[in-house]
């Protein structure tokens, strides 16, 4: 069947989780940055339109008259870079990762169609008056795929180890679902051995214990679980690269697949967990294959090919020759995740690198980005109506502000509106004192030396990457001189954003959008260590918090006023060239059955995924 595309048209919340990572939701949460999720991904992730294809694109219905759902077989799965190889979700790092931790791990509560928080690994809970408690009450039939039961335990230990003082230095950012829990400054800065901001009240009962009224427990208390009982005794830094981090058939989750094998960089193997607490998936498992883009739609079409999914599916310049294949379901919906060209304002020292630390007064400025007019000038310059129009056949929207149109933080009146206008880029680069002084075409700084801004960018993403040279040559047109760098593979592209301790000037990524909030300051707030652009404002710090902070932001009006305040703010100073939103555009082999259709996705309840053999 053939489902037309539909717009989010209530959505209740929004997060930026670095889904890890940079990458654009790609690559971008996780959280993340896309290449992130957020969980990217996972962080990252529903409409609450009552038309959701929930209903209308489960093909069940199909498979009871053939005699119900049938058990077994594997299907193949394609994405279009390698995971950076952490399967670890309290470490990872981008998109591709998130697509195996999708499959084998699972948080207390997840959002439904309507971004309500629903049971998961918690079959209940309750929130006292004021906000400063949650308690949940554990599922008691959940085992880890080593057979080991989920306990209260289990909760605490995840939780306490994002709080660990060695947990940002060894690679973590996430640190915003422990920062607001009682105690976690004396957790982390080693004054107390016990984390009181998470309480095992028992064996199947937990309690979140807030060090103020919050008001999104909820999502604070989201994150996916990781097993105690493997990696009790180890060090937060030694975690990241114990097997069960990293190794296939080591990595131990809750959820209905196992990653039991793989080759790296080509194929990862995803196996049923046959003693899964909701009940043995129907299919064998999942095999996600790292493969071209380009050719990923020819596959597809010849049954090599099962699925396109995460992140951003099928290329929109090939969206008709796919949707028009007859054993083929696509399903196209709103990204959550963003493309855009990240300012490296500061840059780390290489001790701070080293030693993990992420201190805004340890910074080194950046001079060649530091001047506002400038980063309105790239702004101006740049035709984005027509990257969207041309690389991506208007399968998408340009972006002006850091909150996409789904969200209730989008307001259109609240930001600076940048049409693509070389007259008015010129302007600003002459009033800053950028001048073409040697008549090359290009200008100099103020003070008459040579200016190139360095570009970096990721292979993988075939529009990003058609995007650069296009950047390139616009920016040239107002005489901006850009070193566009060979291209590295996303994993490595996105371990040199996040140390920064280069001479990058500016750089390709994406950041995935969870569902949860729209608190920016997983990426935003200058202390994250998910401030890859290394952005150090406290005008916007200020207004990150105040958002955030109660009573007054109890009050949804309140809420929104200040994030528009902080988007005007954010829209005038440019920190980031937004570029654009893509559509995510879906599709899996018309034989794979009982597949849930939401605006986040379609990994929903994949252990009910059933192939119709018949």
């Amino acid at each position: 069947m053939k489902l037309s595309k539909f717009w989010l048209m209530l959505v209740l919340s929004l997060s930026l989780m670095l889904i890890l990572v940079a990458c654009g939701g790609d690559d971008e949460d996780t959280s993340a940055p896309e290449d992130e999720p957020e969980q990217t991904d996972d962080g990252t992730e529903d409409d609450g339109d009552d038309t959701d294809a929930d209903t209308d694109a489960d093909d069940g219905d199909e498979g009871e008259e053939a005699g119900g759902p049938q058990q077994g077989g594997m299907i193949t799965a394609g994405m279009y870079s390698a995971p950076g190889h952490q399967f670890n979700p309290i470490f990872y790092g981008d998109a591709y990762e998130a697509n195996i931790l999708d499959f084998t791990h699972e948080s207390l509560v997840t959002l439904n169609e309507n971004f309500e928080y629903v049971p998961s690994l918690a079959r209940d809970w309750e929130l006292n008056d004021d906000q400063t408690e949650l308690t949940y009450y554990l599922e008691e039939n959940v085992t880890w795929h080593d057979g080991t039961p989920f306990t209260a335990d289990d909760v605490y230990f995840t939780y306490s180890s994002i709080a660990d003082g060695e947990y940002v230095a060894s690679g973590g950012v996430r640190i915003d679902y422990v920062r607001f829990l009682v105690g976690y400054e004396d957790y982390r800065d080693g004054e107390t051995d016990t984390f009181e901001g998470v309480e095992v009240v028992d064996e199947h009962t937990v309690k979140f214990h807030f060090a103020e009224p919050n008001v999104t427990p909820e999502f604070r208390t989201s994150f996916p679980i990781i097993p105690a009982h493997v990696f009790e005794g180890l060090s937060v830094a030694d975690m990241v690269d114990h097997p069960a981090s990293r190794n296939a058939g080591e990595i131990i989750g809750t959820g209905p697949y196992q990653l039991t094998d793989m080759l790296e960089g080509e194929q990862y193997v995803l196996t049923a967990y046959d003693n899964y607490w909701k009940g043995s998936p129907k299919l064998d498992g999942i095999t996600w294959r790292v493969i071209e883009q380009s050719v990923m739609p020819g596959m597809l079409e010849r049954g090599e090919l099962d699925m396109i999914a995460e992140p951003n599916g099928v290329p929109a310049a090939d969206f008709e020759r796919v949707d028009g294949l007859d054993n083929v379901t696509t399903f196209t919906t709103q990204d959550f995740g963003y493309q855009y060209i990240g300012i490296k304002h500061h840059h780390r020292t290489a001790e701070d690198v080293e030693n993990g630390v992420v201190d805004p007064n340890n910074w080194v400025v950046n001079e060649k980005v530091q001047d506002v007019r400038v980063r309105q000038a790239m702004m101006y310059a740049l035709d984005r109506e027509g990257i969207v129009g041309g690389l991506m056949n208007g399968l998408g929207s340009v972006l002006h502000a850091p909150f996409p149109e789904a969200s209730w933080a989008y307001d259109e009146s609240a930001f600076t509106v940048y049409e693509q206008n070389v007259e008015k880029a010129n302007e600003l680069l002459d009033e800053a004192g950028y001048i073409d002084v040697t008549g090359d075409g290009y200008r100099e700084d103020p003070d008459g030396n040579e200016w190139t801004l360095n570009l970096d960018y990721p292979t993988g993403n075939e529009v990003r990457e058609r995007t650069a040279p296009i950047i390139v040559a616009e920016f040239g047109e107002v005489g901006i001189r850009v070193d566009m760098r060979q291209p590295r593979d996303a994993a490595t592209h996105f371990e040199i954003v996040e140390d920064d301790n280069t001479d990058w000037d500016l750089y390709l990524a994406g950041w995935s959008l969870a569902t949860g909030d729209p608190d920016p300051a997983g990426i935003w707030k200058s202390d994250n260590p998910f401030n890859y652009l290394r952005w150090n404002d406290s005008t916007s710090d200020e207004l990150i918090e105040l958002a955030v902070k109660a009573p007054d932001a109890f009050d949804l009006d309140f809420r929104a006023e200040t994030y528009n305040e902080w988007t005007a703010y954010v829209t005038e100073q440019v920190p980031m060239v937004f570029l654009y939103s893509s559509d995510n555009i879906y599709a899996y082999n018309s034989a794979l059955q009982d597949v849930t259709h939401r605006p986040t996705g379609i990994y929903t309840d994949s252990h009910l995924w059933w192939l119709d053999q018949e």
